[in-house]
């Protein structure tokens, strides 16, 4: 039998530093495998163009995720990190209560003392967390193709864009609504667009601020809000038409 290879890997592992070191490079192996295989997941995802036949889909039954993140600050560019996912499915007005998503993330940073008191998240609950790769391959993995939504979505944009890009080298191509954009649209003489004003305006309770999947719940409620708003009164069936209508804002 052909001796195996003596320059490292298992075997060499396996010589030099017994059963535990030898477990380790594989382990090691699948690791570099998987996350390879994730980014190669979301670089494909990415590559998928917008497809122009969404548009024509009717609101009633276009499918969205409506998501969250909470981070370490405000500055994706400055070091901020991201330190949750949340996310919910809603199809047409129907939120679909049990089709969510959450994660933790081991953010790799110190988190400040005012940001653990906002969202209740600690360094340890994040030690024992997955990766930024790991937590944003299941993420984009829930979402899949689906159109997003979320409120002030600048920020929430800058955070995937970065991590992506950390991750994978890639932008997000996935289309995009922003909920307070909407409230600019349809409530115009409005003097704030905060998530906590639009919510109590609209008499939906406010419940677990700060938590990414409770922040996406409460913002998905909104979204249908919104919805039966537009189709009651605004001449706005399919998703181009309201992305025609928001142009003009």
């Amino acid at each position: 039998m052909k001796e195996p290879n003596k320059g490292g890997g298992f075997w060499n592992n396996l010589r030099h530093g017994g059963m535990p070191s030898a477990i380790a490079s594989i382990r090691g192996g699948e690791s570099a495998q998987q996350t390879a295989q994730q980014m190669a997941f979301i670089r494909s995802l990415m590559r998928e163009k917008r497809r122009p036949e969404v548009l024509h889909t009717p609101l009633s039954e276009l499918e969205t995720i409506v998501f969250d993140l909470e981070t370490t600050g405000f500055s994706s560019q400055h070091g901020d990190e991201i330190l949750s996912f949340g996310a919910i499915k809603v199809v047409g007005e129907e939120i679909m209560e049990d089709d969510c998503f959450y994660t933790l993330v081991n953010c790799q940073t110190s988190i400040p003392a005012n940001i653990t008191e906002l969202t209740g998240i600690t360094e340890e609950m994040c030690k024992a967390a997955p990766s930024l790769i790991d937590g944003l391959h299941n993420f984009m993995s829930f979402v899949g193709k689906r159109v997003l939504v979320a409120h002030a979505s600048a920020h929430d944009k800058s955070f995937l864009n970065a991590a992506l890009w950390k991750t994978s080298k890639v932008q997000l191509t996935h289309r995009v609504l922003d909920t307070m954009m909407l409230a600019r649209w349809l409530e115009p003489n409005r003097g704030q667009y905060t998530l906590d004003e639009l919510l109590t305006v609209h008499g939906i309770p406010i419940c677990g601020r700060h938590n990414a999947l409770e922040d996406a719940k409460m913002t998905a409620k909104l979204w249908v809000s919104y919805l039966r708003e537009i189709s009651l009164h605004k001449q706005v069936e399919t998703l181009g038409d309201l992305y025609a209508y928001l142009s003009r804002t």
